[in-house]
């Protein structure tokens, strides 16, 4: 403990919190080995710590332990895309209704103060600069932990947020930003000003289903691992993308 009661971050946990991000946001590819005399300089720990961040990713879902032959970070699928988005919705649009009814003035500033910077990320990207990309994605996750922030239970928003946290990892690894979803987010604001979940339910629905079908129609297969159905003979058996 240090001054006041804070608390002082040990070498152990930054490079936990480093290799988290750098899994969810796509420095470290799915399925990569993890070699651990490569990466212990990196991360500036020992093999010993290094194992046991690993172990606590690999409870998390994020990396995979091979047994004798050490670990890989978590491989990615449509299918698995997908089963997140559900159980993403799922926890989402209930902490959604239990926050909506339980929020304060506190929590409109919050929600409020939160959208600010998502949008502000969201018209540069809009504006063709997707080198924010990364800070974009980590301000829609504070817009969405704001909406949900007065549900009342810790374990439905740590829930989420692991969920969340998995989901985005599939859309920062397809480098994917849809443009409609800056007025999605908008709407969401205006319910939760209005109290309205019910109507914040429904834009959620569409605003999570619809990122899903349009990052696996709008990303490589191999990018993903995604095994797509083959296209029909009169495009020559080429698979028509969609523009960005």
């Amino acid at each position: 403990m240090g001054v006041a009661g804070t608390t002082i971050e040990t070498a152990g946990e930054r490079a936990y919190r480093r290799m988290r991000n750098d899994i969810i946001f796509g420095r470290l590819a799915p399925s990569q080995k993890l070699r651990l005399d490569s990466l212990k300089d990196g991360y500036g720990v020992s093999v010993s710590t290094l194992r046991e961040l690993l172990n606590r990713l690999t409870s998390e879902g994020l990396v995979i332990a091979e047994n004798a032959r050490g670990f890989e970070v978590a491989a990615v699928s449509a299918d698995n895309f997908r089963e997140l988005a559900n159980l993403r919705l799922l926890l989402e649009s209930h902490a959604l209704q239990q926050s909506f009814a339980r929020g304060d003035m506190d929590w409109e500033g919050r929600v409020v103060a939160a959208h600010h910077k998502l949008a502000t990320m969201e018209k540069r990207t809009l504006a063709g600069d997707k080198r924010g990309l990364e800070v974009l994605k980590r301000y829609d996750s504070e817009f969405h932990q704001a909406l949900l922030s007065a549900c009342g239970s810790r374990v439905l928003l740590d829930a989420h947020a692991a969920v969340f946290d998995k989901y985005v990892r599939y859309l920062m690894i397809a480098v994917i930003f849809r443009a409609v979803a800056p007025g999605e987010h908008s709407k969401l604001l205006e319910c939760a000003l209005k109290r309205d979940a019910k109507g914040a339910q429904t834009i959620l629905s569409t605003h999570i289903m619809d990122c899903v079908t349009y990052t696996l129609a709008n990303t490589p297969a191999n990018l993903l691992g995604l095994h797509r159905p083959p296209a029909k003979r009169r495009h020559s058996g080429a698979l028509a993308a969609a523009s960005a």
